[in-house]
């Protein structure tokens, strides 16, 4: 997929500010400082369009990219990250299951886990709660190249295993470095264009 357009075109906290075109939207989630930022960059190409923090925490609101003006990728505020108050938190969830809820565009969800470390529990949770909506989730690991090719076996295993994945779960190890997973990103996003087609 070449990429030629990019635009931050609403910046949500409730479903009013949601944009209204229709189109299809797919929802990137994962904790703090999993490397969502990066994900986005890697995939539009462009260095530093969405913006990466030594602040995890940072996001709070619903951020919709618009991409060559046909869908949307949305970041969303990371989870488990201690130093935010427990209003926010809490706020931040629920502006997030109220998306989740009512969204008839979304079409996938992409969970993003930490490659180098066993899936903590609150990657569990949000497993788990996507999957309590019936929602298409893929599991992507980024920070692949940061462990070493004869860990890789162990490191899938572990992923898989803690989040409880079957054979037919997808699950697609990334890293922003080599741009390894980027092409199977696109053809998940893509295979929903040629269904409508």
């Amino acid at each position: 997929m070449e990429i030629k357009t990019v635009d931050l075109k609403n910046i949500a906290v409730r479903q009013s500010q949601y944009p209204t075109d229709e189109k299809c939207e797919f929802l990137l989630v994962g904790r703090s400082n999993v490397g969502k930022s990066s994900f986005i960059n890697t995939l539009i190409g462009r260095k530093n369009y969405a913006r990466t923090s030594s602040k995890p925490g940072k996001t709070q609101t619903l951020n919709f990219y618009f991409i060559n003006e046909t869908f949307y990728l949305i970041d969303v505020p990371g989870y488990g990250y201690a130093k935010v108050d427990k209003g926010t938190s809490k706020k931040m969830g629920m502006m997030i299951e109220e998306y989740l809820k009512n969204r008839k565009e979304l079409k996938h969800v992409f969970l993003l886990v930490d490659y180098r470390h066993k899936p903590t529990e609150d990657d569990i949770l949000m497993y788990n709660f996507l999957r309590y909506y019936d929602l298409n989730i893929t599991v992507v690991a980024t920070k692949y190249d940061k462990v070493t090719k004869s860990n890789r076996m162990k490191q899938d295993k572990l992923i898989r295993d803690t989040l409880k994945l079957g054979e037919q779960d997808r699950f697609i190890p990334f890293s922003t470095i080599t741009k390894k997973g980027k092409e199977e990103v696109f053809s998940i996003i893509e295979n929903y264009f040629r269904k409508k087609e």
